[in-house]
């Protein structure tokens, strides 16, 4: 295997322009410009960036109520402000990082135009676009996590794969994933170097997770989280008194970090803060660690275990 590059990388704790898929694409853009600028190759954004979170799943009540008109409007206007990823929206996207010459990945609500996959369904996604501004990597999350399960389908393996650059192999998991271990596998078996752990908040069991992840795959894991307050969250649904009282409350706090291949912190994780996270990364610190565990070599046993992924697009 030949050397690999340096590489800069950014994640991106700044928040969208919830439910309003324009305005966060300007917002986007204006970000990748700056990591650019500050000579970003790489850029980062978290779980569902495009265009928020749904965090009110988490702090109000009734909210799992399946006939509450609230709740579909919250719903509707999700579906509304989805990215297409063969629509115009996301072609803007990709002709600005083709422009860039960079890398992105990009979490987004996805909606689909051609059937395939439903006319009615959002996917909780993750983009991996290169700097020829092809989409290079398209991951639909495998299982969405408890009372997502109302808002989103299952994704299937057809992401379960890397994306090889002249700094390594970049892969990409989201939230709850990085606690399914065959996924874990899966993606640990497409050599990863670099991976992306797109997360809504990375609070301290996502810390672990991430941390865990890094130390097992002997890979640089960029664990991403948001942030968003609850005066944010859709207008018709009820919040409860102490976000009624406070509507400036972060409910999503951010906590973005970075982890080397020893599953050490190299960015300790920053809450509270809007802002793009730098740092410097070399990938063959990665086969350094493989030395002593390599999951998908000498530390794994294929006399005894049997694995395989079905990657077909569902």
């Amino acid at each position: 295997m030949k050397k690999l590059d340096h590489v800069k990388v950014a994640l991106v704790q700044v928040s969208p322009v919830f439910q309003h898929l324009e305005k966060s694409i300007l917002k986007l853009k204006e970000l990748l410009i700056e990591a650019k600028s500050n000579g970003a190759e790489l850029v980062v954004f978290g779980e569902t960036w495009l265009c928020g979170y749904p965090s009110w799943l988490d702090h109000c009540p009734n909210v799992a109520r399946w006939d509450a008109p609230e709740i579909k409007e919250a719903f509707l206007e999700m579906y509304r402000n989805s990215l297409d990823a063969g629509g115009k929206e996301m072609q803007s996207i990709q002709e600005l990082v083709a422009e860039l010459k960079i890398y992105v990945v990009l979490g987004a609500n996805e909606s689909v135009s051609n059937g395939i996959g439903g006319k009615g369904t959002l996917y909780n996604s993750m983009f991996i676009i290169g700097p020829d501004g092809t989409i290079q990597n398209h991951h639909r999350k495998l299982m969405p996590t408890y009372t997502e399960k109302m808002l989103y389908g299952h994704g299937d393996g057809a992401g379960l794969k890397s994306v090889p650059t002249r700094f390594g192999n970049i892969t990409g998991a989201i939230c709850w994933e990085h606690w399914m271990p065959l996924t874990r596998q899966a993606l640990h078996q497409a050599n990863e170097h670099i991976h992306v752990a797109l997360w809504p908040m990375v609070h301290e069991r996502h810390e672990i997770a991430s941390r865990h992840y890094a130390f097992e795959g002997r890979c640089f894991v960029l664990a991403v989280g948001q942030i968003m307050k609850a005066v944010d969250f859709p207008k018709g649904i009820e919040l409860p008194q102490n976000l009624k009282d406070n509507p400036q409350i972060q409910t999503l706090r951010g906590g973005s970090c970075v982890i080397g291949p020893d599953g050490n912190y190299i960015i300790p994780p920053v809450f509270d803060a809007e802002l793009i996270i730098y740092a410097q990364m070399d990938a063959n610190e990665v086969i350094k660690e493989r030395m002593t565990l390599d999951v998908t070599g000498h530390y794994n046993r294929t006399d005894i275990f049997d694995f395989s992924v079905n990657d077909s697009r569902k």
